[in-house]
This record gives structure tokens, C-alpha cells and sequence, in this order.
């Protein structure tokens, strides 16, 4: 059990645990979980790290077929500039490795910003906190226990 299945069942949050073997040589990993559970892409969220200019941590949500769209984060996180986080940053901050960052139950919560794209979903999956475990849940949930911001993230 993962620090994300904690949260979720400790405030009782419906959710699904979704399981694949996942294989090593892959590094796509949010497009391996599309394939390998079978599900719609535009439904997979990839969690990622990105440090403003202001020297901030914030973590964004976006499907993982899109791009994260730096300038909109920055927007909408207050900030002039946005860049990626160092991957052992990334990893360091939020207890988890790369693959399978979960926005959830992360070491340090951080703010968050989702893909406005979340709120036209009925059901969407993020990483569970391992490579090859994805959490599928109501985007309103993870917006609510994350006190998420939603914004126009993605880039097709």
C-alpha cells in the first residue's frame, strides 16, 4: 500500500486501484498505463514537478498525450516563469521515483494545478505511487483533497 491509497482510504475517497506489470525498459510510463489497462488517454494524468522563478515547487496535472505548458502554469500559479524540476528533486520532495509520482500523498504537499480538461471527465487515473499502479477517482475528489487549482495546462 502506497502513501496515495492511504490518503484515499483514510478519508474514505472512492476510488480504483488499477494494476500492470510494468516493464523496465519503457519510460512513457503514463502511455504504458493507457495501453496496458486499456484506458481512454485523454482520462491518464501525469504528475510533474516544475520550480518557478521564485525558486517555488509546484506540482501540475496534465493528460499524458499533452504537453505541460509552462507559460500557463507560471499564469496560473503567479508566477513570470515556470521550468521542469530536476528529476532527483522531483523525487526527493515528494517521496516517490519518477513514473510513479502521485499527486497524492506526496512527502511535502505542494500547490497544485490540474488541466481544466480534469473537469469534463467523470472518472480520471493518476499514478498511485509506483510504476504500474494507476488510481482511477472523481476529478472533483482529487481537486478537493489536493485544493487544487484548474487551468488550461496542456499542450496537444
Amino acid at each position: 500500500m502506497t502513501p496515495a491509497i492511504r490518503l484515499l482510504e483514510r478519508d474514505d475517497i472512492p476510488h480504483q486501484v488499477l494494476q500492470y506489470t510494468h516493464d523496465a525498459q519503457v519510460t512513457a510510463y503514463g502511455e504504458e498505463a493507457v495501453t496496458a489497462l486499456g484506458l481512454a488517454p485523454e482520462s491518464v494524468f501525469k504528475t510533474l514537478l516544475a520550480q518557478l522563478d521564485d525558486g517555488r515547487l509546484v506540482v501540475a496535472l496534465v493528460p499524458v498525450m499533452a504537453t505541460l505548458d509552462l507559460k500557463g502554469l507560471a499564469k496560473a500559479a503567479g508566477a513570470r516563469k515556470a521550468r521542469m524540476a530536476d528529476p532527483a528533486l522531483a523525487e526527493r520532495t515528494t517521496g516517490y521515483v519518477v513514473g510513479g509520482i502521485s499527486p497524492l500523498g506526496q512527502r511535502k504537499r505542494l500547490p497544485t494545478f490540474i488541466d481544466d480538461s480534469a473537469l469534463a471527465l467523470a472518472s480520471l487515473h493518476v499514478s498511485g505511487g509506483r510504476r504500474g499502479l494507476e488510481i482511477g477517482l472523481a476529478p472533483t475528489a482529487l481537486i478537493d483533497l489536493l485544493e487544487a487549482t484548474t487551468a488550461p495546462l496542456a499542450r496537444t
